[in-house]
């Protein structure tokens, strides 16, 4: 299969002006330029190792990017590159040479692509690099440490049990928008717990947010396959940009109005909330007894941030609302996706979701307030495995790309500096040479006696090393909570299924149209 590409049109143009030079020397400069740009692109020492990689002529910019990219990966298994205008781009799904990037310590910058995302989130943690990057995630993690995810279980408690009731009030048992329901549960448990919102958002504000956030997500994609808008002074002159500016003016505006609540809050209360937060990052800090923990007084991730501007001023306003709008978008709507899959895939297997309501079921058995305590999160073993199940066949990330700035060895190639290098983690959790019958939904895969052996890379819904995911253990404890309750209350019924879900490319891993499910309520004596 051929595609024609601007790195093509270069080579093609140099050749046709070439012969033309002798009627036109604008032809021979053409020539010239075009040549230049072509060996700046794909010439010299850069250009020999990556053209030792297998892989199509060049980057085709054609709309089935996503089916495109699973061919390509199939193709030229286990590893591929392309060429795009402006850098090679090298494409990995074997735990080999995913290990050997994303577990070093030196190739940790994210690549140009998340460079479209600064406009909304800035340079927080997601987006950042270098210094700034380990200044951020220090000041971090401790808001995900375990004495603050405990206090979070009773949120995601409270959250799912309101979900809970509004699907049995509205009385229909079919859901016609899946993702969009679960939307709501996840904003209203992210702003909650995270930042310290004390109130569910109306649906108004809920649908304005998610509307702009999807069309950021439209945007980015934009940009990113059309280079003549990659530079920023150029895109002004777009259509897409004055989209983008109402957009942002309703995200940021969003992030800012719940920093300025929070702010309040700890000014009204004297800040002695915020004493002992950060300085020597004791996650010690945030072991508070009960009645501490209600409403406002919970401890929230935010908390962190305003306390480092105002004890020693390591960051500013600005960089409080990079790392909000940042964990407001990573962690309402990846944990929404994770959900919609994991739903759909229980409810088109019904006796993996039978055993694992009977598993849920004994740990409400005998509750008066139906409210799950985090060591009976922990406990719930087979409802995990589904989710994580879940998490292979649809990881709500489905890859992640680095910037390559000095060589990095991998298992048969070196892939030179200056290269872009993404990590397939769609194809790595389907690679039948660790996952035999890869299509097969089977949550016993992740039993001890399963993966043992298994390779640690063959999994990575999170991302691993140095930039894993902050917060991995917040979104599973999220996820269980909330799949339990809805076993609990439902039987699931399948509308829609998995292996008919067409994938869209976008920011995170999207079906191209609404998921439909049915919750049957149960009689609570069945």
């Amino acid at each position: 299969m051929r595609y024609l590409t601007i790195a093509d049109a270069c080579s093609c143009a140099f050749t046709a002006s070439a012969r033309w030079s002798s009627t036109s020397e604008g032809y021979s400069s053409i020539a010239g330029v075009l040549y230049g740009l072509h060996y700046l692109v794909r010439g010299g020492r850069r250009g020999e190792l990556i053209d030792k990689i297998p892989g199509p002529h060049a980057w085709p910019f054609i709309a089935e990017l996503w089916n495109l990219s699973r061919r390509l990966n199939k193709e030229y298994y286990p590893i591929n590159r392309v060429w795009s205008v402006k850098a090679p781009v090298v494409n990995v799904f074997h735990p080999d040479d995913v290990e050997a990037l994303i577990s070093s310590t030196k190739h940790i910058e994210k690549s140009t692509l998340y460079d479209f995302l600064h406009p909304w989130l800035g340079t927080g943690l997601l987006t950042s690099k270098g210094k700034k990057w380990h200044e951020r995630r220090k000041i971090l993690t401790p808001a995900f440490h375990f004495n603050v995810l405990q206090q979070f279980v009773a949120i995601f408690n409270e959250q799912s049990e309101k979900l809970v009731k509004s699907l049995c009030l509205e009385g229909d048992e079919v859901v016609d928008d899946l993702v969009h329901l679960l939307h709501k549960f996840t904003l209203n448990s992210i702003c909650e717990t995270a930042m310290g919102a004390t109130s569910d958002l109306n649906g108004q504000v809920q649908n304005e947010y998610r509307s702009c956030v999807s069309k950021m997500g439209d945007i980015t994609l934009y940009r990113m396959l059309r280079p003549w808008w990659h530079s920023n002074w150029m895109f002004k002159f777009s259509q897409k940009f004055k989209c983008q500016v109402r957009a942002l003016k309703v995200l940021h505006g969003f992030s800012t109005n719940i920093i300025n609540e929070r702010k309040r809050y700890h000014d009204e209360t004297g800040g002695r909330f915020l004493q002992g937060l950060g300085g020597d990052g004791d996650p010690g800090i945030y072991s508070f007894d009960d009645e501490n923990v209600k409403g406002k007084g919970r401890p929230a991730m935010l908390d962190l941030l305003i306390s480092a501007s105002r004890r020693e001023g390591s960051i500013d306003d600005e960089g409080i609302r990079e790392e909000v709008d940042t964990f407001i978008f990573e962690g309402h709507d990846t944990t929404a996706m994770a959900l919609c899959f994991t739903l759909m895939l229980l409810a088109e297997n019904e006796d993996i979701q039978e055993k694992a309501r009977i598993e849920v079921d004994e740990v409400f058995e005998g509750k008066k307030d139906e409210k799950l305590s985090m060591r009976e999160v922990q406990g719930l073993a087979y409802l995990e495995r589904c989710i994580r199940e879940s998490l292979r066949l649809f990881p709500s990330v489905p890859f992640v790309s680095r910037h390559i700035s000095e060589d990095l060895q991998l298992k048969k190639y070196v892939v030179p500096g200056g290269t872009i290098v993404h990590v397939h983690i769609f194809d790595v959790h389907r690679d039948p040479n660790f996952w035999p019958d890869p299509l097969v939904f089977d949550p016993d895969r992740f039993l001890p006696e399963q993966s043992q052996g298994r390779h640690p890379f063959a999994f990575v819904p999170f991302s691993a090393g140095p930039r894993n995911c902050i917060g991995q253990k917040f979104a599973m404890l999220e996820l269980k909570v909330l799949v339990a309750h809805f076993l609990h209350n439902f039987y699931l019924e399948p509308l829609d299924f998995s292996r008919d879900v067409r994938i869209l490319p976008d920011l995170v891993l999207r079906p191209s149209k609404p998921i439909r499910l049915k919750f049957v309520p149960r009689l609570q004596s069945d």
